[in-house]
């Protein structure tokens, strides 16, 4: 059993991990850090042709372009379509907006990207009740993101590695509403179909919004033009 049911003081039934559903969550946390080391490793020797410096180490520039990514996104995401009363949200493109610099510079400036977006929008808003849910809403479904940077070499990358980053950020979201918010299951829902449809609502509605922006001829053109100014 990954969890058990608890109701707490305030006759809130609560769904808590055991030590199974914490140990496979940890040995997940640790599998998708190796995986993203070894990504980044392997995307590092591609950043030369970017104007990174050897060993995959960003140039400030490049950082600057980051930093300004994490700040739009953090802006965007307090634009609200539409907000859920249980939580999550339809934004003005905040996920397409941190996208940009795994696109732009390498899968390892979009992991690092991601998370440091998640570590603001933790400080900005949180809603926390356990630590292993801390770390899977904030660091890696937002961490998720910067799986945008494993297309950023092939044709029409920001597209396929947008809907990667949006697949990613949607399972970790999944996983965390089974097992932390199953109580808020609609009646007669069982809580892993319960957290599959409520949180592929929000994120695949933005999503939706985000490709049709980005197959705009001049919305390719200006970022285009934006990843040529980022990487020379």
């Amino acid at each position: 059993m990954l969890y058990k049911v608890v109701v707490n003081e305030w006759g809130e039934t609560m769904y808590v991990p055991t030590t199974l559903g914490n140990g496979l969550l940890a040995a997940a946390i640790v599998i998708l850090l190796l995986a993203a080391v070894f990504f980044a490793r392997n995307y590092a020797g591609k950043q030369d042709r970017r104007g990174s410096a050897r060993g995959g180490k960003l140039t400030v520039k490049q950082l600057a372009f980051c930093a300004m990514a994490i700040a739009l996104g953090t802006v965007l995401s307090n634009v609200k379509l539409f907000h859920f009363p249980t939580g999550g949200s339809i934004t003005l493109l905040s996920m397409l907006v941190c996208c940009l610099p795994g696109y732009f510079f390498g899968l390892g400036a979009g992991l690092m990207t991601g998370f440091a977006y998640g570590v603001l929008q933790l400080l900005i808003d949180p809603y926390v009740l356990y630590p292993m849910q801390l770390i899977v809403d904030y660091f890696l479904a937002f961490g998720a993101l910067g799986l945008s940077g494993i297309f950023s070499e092939t044709k029409n990358g920001l597209l396929k590695g947008y809907l990667t980053a949006v697949l990613g950020r949607y399972v970790f979201a999944v996983l965390s509403g089974c097992i932390f918010f199953g109580s808020y299951a609609w009646e007669g829902w069982g809580a892993l179909p319960y957290s599959m449809v409520y949180n592929g609502i929000y994120i695949f509605a933005e999503a939706a919004v985000s490709v049709v922006v980005i197959l705009l001829p001049p919305v390719k053109l200006a970022i285009g033009r934006i990843r040529k100014l980022a990487i020379e």
